[in-house]
């Protein structure tokens, strides 16, 4: 795997070895692919001895602006539920009751979900500066987001076949011990919510930044506790119905329902994380304003590509045509009212002497 990495530095080294002299002309009016940074992360291209000059500030680092405290949400989260786990498993040996026993190893999944977000957290800060990685891991939480709602819909479809299983094979339910175990579920539940809740509610600025701050990993994280929370009431619910009215359908009746809402739940979250990981333009409406922005002075945007690279930070790549003697540093200074650009790399073409108009 090593090998693949040597080829970045001679491709910089064949760069550097080519720089023309001076005097000598430059090769189709396009801009040296180097590229260097700024104080808010933007690239561009400029000459060779410049990008020489700031190697040393070049970053990839782009994590959400709440990353480290997400990763301590997580972490505290796998330790409440992990104590609770054990508390259950151990009561259930204990005092011989099943129930108690099945809600333990029910809590299992919930840290073995939280380890998922826990450990793509940690994963991303410790390797945020990783050159191999070549533009950053700010979207492993957007991975980790995605195999989680891939697990949900698994959940869900197992809540859906035993609920099905039972209207058609009625069970003996102990609601005597069943209900507690449900209402000291849901306390769980709740207060690892209000531990994972409003992690990425404060960037809300403009229409567009909600999307580019949300934080997948940390949403897929609280889905899993609210999908539980949700099922714990709802099996309150068919459980008090049964045990008072007789209606022991509503207790499979009561899964059928919070299974379709944690189906819907995974249907949103792989939806949006799928749109990250394939690079799909993130925000069609900030994408016509970068390019609206660009050609207000009759230039003409010949490409643009706009992609998310982690919690709040865009990637974008333009090609401009011109024929006006203008540089990068024109086009980036037209962007920077564009805060969540964090790697912009420009190249700006100009028709040789003679050529038609673009």
């Amino acid at each position: 795997m090593g090998h693949g990495f040597d080829i970045i530095p001679r491709i910089r080294e064949h760069l550097v070895a080519r720089r023309p002299c001076a005097g000598e002309p430059r090769a189709a009016a396009t801009d040296e692919l180097i590229d260097v940074v700024h104080s808010s992360s933007e690239t561009a291209h400029v000459t060779a001895d410049a990008a020489t000059r700031l190697q040393d500030e070049h970053s990839h680092v782009f994590l959400g602006a709440a990353h480290a405290r997400n990763e301590r949400r997580a972490w505290a989260v796998i330790g409440l539920c992990s104590a609770m786990m054990v508390l259950e498993i151990g009561g259930g040996i204990a005092f011989g009751s099943l129930a108690l026993l099945a809600d333990g190893l029910h809590m299992s999944t919930h840290v073995i979900a939280m380890l998922i977000a826990a450990l793509a957290y940690t994963f991303a800060r410790k390797h945020a500066s990783d050159a191999r990685f070549s533009f950053g891991t700010g979207k492993l939480g957007d991975l980790a987001g995605f195999t989680s709602a891939i697990v949900l819909a698994l959940i869900a479809l197992l809540i859906g076949y035993e609920a099905v299983r039972r209207f058609l094979a009625p069970v003996h339910i102990d609601f005597r011990e069943a209900i507690p175990i449900a209402c000291l579920g849901l306390l769980v539940n709740i207060a690892s919510a209000r531990l994972l809740g409003g992690g990425d509610r404060a960037h809300a600025h403009e229409p567009h930044d909600h999307a580019a701050h949300r934080d997948h990993n940390l949403r897929a994280a609280f889905i899993h506790v609210a999908a539980d929370a949700a099922v714990s009431v709802l099996a309150i619910l068919g459980l008090t119905a049964a045990r008072v009215l007789g209606w022991m359908w509503m207790d499979p009746m009561m899964g059928i329902v919070g299974g379709c809402v944690i189906a819907s739940w995974s249907y949103a979250l792989v939806r949006d994380t799928s749109c990250i990981l394939l690079d799909m333009t993130p925000d069609t409406a900030l994408a016509a304003r970068i390019r609206r922005r660009l050609e207000e002075d009759g230039d003409r945007v010949a490409d643009l590509h706009l992609w998310r690279l982690g919690p709040g930070h865009f990637g974008a790549i333009v090609s401009i045509v011109t024929r006006q003697a203008r540089d990068v540093h024109f086009y980036r200074s037209a962007l920077q009212g564009f805060s969540c650009l964090s790697h912009l790399t420009i190249e700006v073409v100009s028709p040789k002497p003679g050529a038609a108009a673009p």
